[in-house]
C-alpha cells in the first residue's frame, strides 16, 4: 500500500517541478519561488506554467505577485499547477485573485519493492539522432492527428533534449513506430511522462509495455519509487493501475 502523505507529495512535486525546468528550451526563462518554480517557454507553450509551490510552507503575497509578474511581463497568462497537499492558504489566495480550474490530473505512484524486471520486446530506447521521430510519434498519440505543427514538434524535441531524460519508442507489428514515452530519475524517484500511443495501435498493450520498460530501467538504476500523472479515469490511468500504480492525489491546474 502506498500512502499519500506530505512527504510523498513533496518528493513527487519537487521532481515534477525540476522536470518542467529541465524540459524547457535553453532560451526559456525560469523563476524559482515559493518552494517551486515557474517556466516561460512561449506564450502558448504547454511548458509555460508554475509548479511545486506551497509544499514547503506558506506562499507569501509577494511571492505570488512575483510569479504573476514573471508571466505578465512576457505576455502570458498565469497558469499554476497545485497539489492538494499544498499549504491551505495558498488555495485561498488563488481563489481570492480570481483563478479558475482549467484541468485535473491524477498523480499515481507505486513502490518498486519486490518488482521484477520483465521482457519488453516491442520497446527500445530511442537513439540520440531520433529526436524528430520520437517527437512525431509521441505527438501523434497526444494530439491525435498525423500532421503536427512546428510548435507541437518543438515540445517533443525539448523533452527529448532534456538533461537526463530517457526516451523510448514502441513498435507495432511490422515495425511501425506506434508510441513513445519518457523517463527521468531524481533522487531514487522514477518519473514516467510524455506517454503517447497513436490511436490505430491502441488496445495492443503497447502502453503497458512502455510502462514496464521504464520500470525496468528504474530498477536497474536503484529507484525505490515511481510516479506518473494522467487524465482522470483515462485509458492511461487504467494501464498504470494494471501495473501496480495507484492514485495518490489529484493535481489541479488553475489559470487567471
Amino acid at each position: 500500500m502506498t500512502f499519500a502523505d506530505l512527504g510523498l507529495a513533496r518528493r513527487i512535486e519537487g521532481a515534477h517541478a525540476a522536470q518542467s525546468l529541465g524540459c524547457a528550451p535553453s532560451d526559456a526563462a525560469a523563476l524559482e519561488v515559493g518552494g517551486g518554480g515557474a517556466v516561460f517557454a512561449g506564450v502558448d507553450s504547454p511548458l509555460t506554467q508554475a509548479a511545486g509551490l506551497g509544499l514547503n510552507g506558506p506562499v507569501s503575497d509577494a511571492e505570488l505577485d512575483e510569479v504573476e509578474g514573471f508571466f505578465r511581463s512576457r505576455g502570458a497568462r498565469t497558469v499554476i499547477e497545485v497539489c492538494p497537499l499544498a499549504d491551505p492558504r495558498f488555495i485561498e489566495m488563488l481563489s481570492e485573485r480570481g483563478y479558475r480550474v482549467s484541468q485535473f490530473d491524477n498523480v499515481l505512484a507505486r513502490s518498486l519493492t519486490g518488482v521484477e524486471i520483465v521482457i519488453t520486446p516491442r520497446v527500445r530506447r530511442a537513439t540520440p539522432d531520433e529526436s524528430d521521430l520520437w517527437a512525431h510519434t509521441v505527438g501523434r498519440g497526444f494530439f491525435e492527428r498525423t500532421e503536427l505543427t512546428a510548435e507541437e514538434m518543438d515540445v517533443g524535441r525539448w523533452v527529448f533534449g532534456m538533461a537526463g531524460a530517457m526516451c523510448y519508442l514502441a513498435s507495432a507489428d511490422g515495425g511501425t513506430q506506434a508510441g513513445g514515452a519518457a523517463l527521468a530519475i531524481r533522487e531514487g524517484l522514477a518519473m514516467l511522462f510524455a506517454d503517447g500511443v497513436a490511436r490505430p495501435y491502441r488496445r495492443q498493450r503497447l502502453h503497458q509495455e512502455l510502462i514496464a520498460a521504464r520500470l525496468n530501467e528504474a530498477l536497474a538504476q536503484g529507484c525505490d519509487f515511481a510516479a506518473a500523472a494522467t487524465a482522470p479515469a483515462s485509458a492511461s490511468q487504467r494501464n498504470f493501475e494494471r501495473l501496480g500504480f495507484q492514485v495518490v492525489y489529484t493535481r489541479v491546474t488553475l489559470s487567471r
